[in-house]
């Protein structure tokens, strides 16, 4: 399972350059971008969302697991695609085989992994100064004990630095964390590519520095 959490402020950033105005007031912290199965998407068409299975999470859900670039008025759109693209799919294990088990267990798993606290204690928060990639990756590996993988936006023509966008940490079908390494025989099949603008999310560069945006401007 590949859990993705993004920063929202990245996300924002990019799609308000893109003269979308719905990214109004952003959560200025690590929020989840979805909970995937390998190798499926859109496993069963006919099961569809359906949000009042998940009334007692809608709290947690939209501090959580916002969607900040749509504009539905009840704000489910994200969730719904999540659902039916790879829900369906994680479905087939007993542990995630409803929409609340689903919804409930990625909540749970962000609040485990608490990217936010771990960053925070390593001293790597929003700043308008540059972090280096190898120290991010060093500070999450040294807390996690795994190597989780990092999606960064490449840097604008004549800029030098790299945004960091999305974190990538891998669990085994019991929820336990492992490596996010290549699959044997493959290659990773669900590389998170996000098209932002004229930029697409991508394994960061170890050698580029690293922007941490504080703010959507």
């Amino acid at each position: 399972l590949y859990f993705w959490i993004h920063a929202t402020n990245t996300l924002c950033f990019c799609f308000l350059q893109m003269n979308a105005n719905d990214c109004h007031d952003p959560p200025k912290y690590w929020t989840i971008h979805g909970l995937w199965p390998d190798r499926a998407e859109d496993c069963n068409r006919t099961w569809h969302f359906n949000v009042t299975e998940i009334k007692d999470l809608i709290s947690d859900m939209r501090r959580y697991w916002p969607d900040v670039l749509h504009s539905s008025l009840n704000r489910t759109q994200f969730w719904k695609h999540e659902w039916d693209k790879h829900g369906t799919c994680a479905a087939t294990l007993e542990v995630l085989n409803s929409q609340k088990k689903y919804f409930g267990k990625a909540i749970e798993l962000y609040q485990h992994v608490n990217l936010n606290g771990c960053l925070l204690k390593a001293g790597i928060k929003p700043s308008s100064s540059y972090y280096k990639m190898t120290a991010i990756k060093e500070a999450l590996t040294r807390f996690y004990g795994v190597t989780p993988k990092i999606q960064c936006l490449p840097p604008e023509e004549g800029e030098k630095a790299q945004t960091i966008g999305q974190i990538e940490f891998c669990f085994t079908k019991e929820l336990q964390l492992v490596n996010c390494v290549a699959l044997e025989g493959g290659s990773n099949p669900m590389q998170a590519h996000l098209k932002l603008g004229t930029s697409e999310l991508s394994v960061c560069n170890d050698t580029l520095p690293t922007y941490y945006p504080s703010e959507v401007q």
